[in-house]
């Protein structure tokens, strides 16, 4: 796992936990990493973290400047393609949460 390299805070986390539905995993790895390239194509982005286990539950955090950068990457036209894939064929259920990072540690 590589880590985010953020800047001192604040700043803002946004957190897509997912479970993955077993049906139709076509495209899934090749659409992932392309939104990751282009979200770091967006201004306001810091940089992201992603895991997921063997059971299909998945967490990633995009870092950004702003609200308004995480606003902005949500109005993507070809992320909301995306996300409407991910409702439809890919995650039986998931939460976003949004979080301003006030302080963080670490050991490098």
């Amino acid at each position: 796992m590589f880590f985010a390299n953020t800047p001192e805070p604040p700043y803002y986390a946004c957190i897509f936990t997912s479970d993955r539905n077993e049906a139709d995993a076509a495209g899934y790895n090749s659409t992932a990493d392309f939104m990751v390239e282009l979200a770091a194509q967006q201004e306001g982005f810091l940089g992201v973290e992603s895991v997921r286990d063997q059971d299909g539950i998945g967490i990633t955090v995009s870092y950004w400047k702003s609200l308004d950068s995480i606003k902005r990457w949500k109005e993507n036209s070809l992320h909301k393609k995306a996300q409407e894939k991910g409702k439809k064929d890919w995650y039986s259920s998931y939460f976003t949460r949004i979080c301003k990072v006030e302080r963080d540690y670490h050991n490098k």
